[in-house]
């Protein structure tokens, strides 16, 4: 293990501690132990979303605004309230309410971080990881621009060298489903150089490339091969400055965590997905169809489990 990797693992350790006696549930839990138990119909569902994601403010909504907020009926809504075990609406907000005050509060452990264990803190940074992102999608023109240039580009490429290779994996799957042509690289050296190559020769434009830290010296020899092949090569990384930015036609980023002795990838899995919606949004009528056809296929061969 590198030294660097080493003291990491040391003060990453877990501490063995639990909640203080008499702790008040988190609001989370306490929304759970209303809902989470419950036989909902899809439309309940919704209305137990809307309040779970919007709780400070759907608690003190009329039953007419909430109805109107999640497209639902009002009579919905009672129906809803009685299922989770309330006599009514009015019942159900009575009891939403002091939940909401807890979750609008500042939480106690902010006076001192001391309270916090190792896996609070590494959440976190992953929640400001996930914080930095969300101010970078306020702008979304380099998103969707750099979703219709992969989308374009058949075949598509996927590369991630070995940590990045997860990642890699994951988005070729899915982009598989919306997208006729993507082959993955995982490999480098001479196999990825072929790779590269008999995805121009097949007419690809674009390579999109995963690089994580540690950023392996193989992936910018990659990326290089990659261009000199006549390959673009849009890049999701976790840093927009350095020899692998340099080389980028187009380049994405989103922080890591870092405070376990191994990272942990929230953000970059978060930019993935939306790349993957810039993709299906750049071609609907592309994505509609292949969708049907996998939900088909899927359903024919029982891909998943009744529920």
């Amino acid at each position: 293990m590198p030294s660097d990797q080493r003291a990491r693992a040391q003060a990453s350790a877990i501490t063995p501690g639990r909640p203080s006696p008499g702790a008040e549930p988190a609001p989370a839990d306490r929304l759970f132990a209303l809902f989470g138990d419950r036989r909902l119909s899809p439309g309940q569902r919704r209305i137990a979303r809307y309040i779970t994601d919007h709780l400070t403010e759907a608690a003190f909504l009329s039953i007419t605004d909430l109805a109107e907020r999640v497209g639902v009926s009002q009579p919905s809504v009672t129906r809803f309230a009685a299922s989770v075990g309330f006599s009514g609406y009015p019942a159900l907000r009575e009891a939403l309410q002091p939940i909401a005050l807890s979750a609008a509060a500042p939480a106690p452990e902010t006076a001192g971080s001391a309270h916090r264990n190792e896996l609070q803190s590494a959440v976190d940074a992953e929640i400001e990881n996930l914080e930095a992102l969300r101010r970078t999608f306020a702008d979304t023109d380099q998103v969707l621009d750099i979703g219709r240039e992969l989308a374009r580009s058949t075949p598509l490429t996927v590369l991630g060298l070995r940590i990045s290779a997860a990642l890699a994996e994951y988005f070729a799957y899915a982009a598989r489903r919306i997208h006729p042509d993507v082959r993955t690289v995982t490999r480098g050296g001479s196999v990825a150089y072929d790779a590269l190559l008999q995805s121009r020769e097949a007419g690809g434009s674009w390579v999109l490339t995963f690089a994580m830290p540690r950023h392996a010296r193989e992936t910018l020899g990659a990326i290089r091969a990659a261009r000199s092949a006549g390959l673009k090569v849009a890049l999701l990384t976790d840093m927009a400055l350095g020899p692998l930015a340099d080389e980028a036609d187009a380049t994405l980023t989103a922080a890591t965590g870092s405070r376990l002795v191994f990272d942990s990838y929230a953000a970059p899995g978060v930019l993935s997905a939306a790349l993957l919606q810039a993709m299906a949004d750049a071609d609907p009528q592309r994505t509609q169809a292949r969708l049907e056809d996998y939900e088909h296929a899927a359903e024919e061969h029982d891909f998943f489990l009744a529920e």
